[in-house]
């Protein structure tokens, strides 16, 4: 059986609708209250760290990297990535993660970090973050906040509090 084809490419402002779109159906208006929309709204859109995926001409999952600090140093927030319902499963997602965390690393990042799922994104290197090493501006279950380290013990040297910028 043949793999389901796909391209990723970077979000254009005539995706905004439809990702917009999928955001609502996935996470529903409660989006909008979550500490790490905060973050990313906080940081505000960035060119080019934003990728979508599309399955001929169906935008099916969508994902961003916002640019944070973690106390003094710069690193890249990811999500939400959301991936349409009936494409889950198909690679889309951790194609698009494999997309950031190449994206961050071309830019120099040491470190992406995510409020998530960790059997899901473990399977991508990313793991839990240590409790009150990493706090976040709102609440946050600490056992789903994760991180990807682009470069040994990057993790190691992460203290303190986030906030979106650079």
């Amino acid at each position: 059986m043949q793999g389901l084809e796909f391209i990723i490419t970077h979000q254009k402002p005539k995706d905004d609708e439809a990702v917009e779109r999928l955001h609502a159906r996935a996470f529903g208006p409660g989006r909008y209250a979550r500490t790490a929309f905060r973050i990313r709204e906080q940081a505000g859109q960035t060119e080019g760290l934003a990728f979508v995926a599309y399955v001929g001409s169906l935008l099916v999952a969508a994902v961003q990297l916002t640019p944070i600090r973690i106390g003094a140093r710069p690193a890249f927030m990811l999500g939400p990535l959301t991936v349409d319902p009936p494409f889950e499963g198909k690679g889309i997602g951790r194609a698009l993660l494999e997309r950031c965390a190449h994206s961050a690393r071309a830019l120099g990042s040491t470190l992406i970090l995510l409020v998530g799922d960790e059997a899901y994104y473990k399977r991508s290197g990313y793991r839990r973050v240590p409790p009150g090493q990493i706090t976040l501006p709102g609440p946050v279950d600490p056992m789903r906040l994760l991180a990807l380290e682009l470069e040994p013990d990057a993790l190691a040297m992460m203290r303190g509090e986030v906030r979106g910028g650079t």
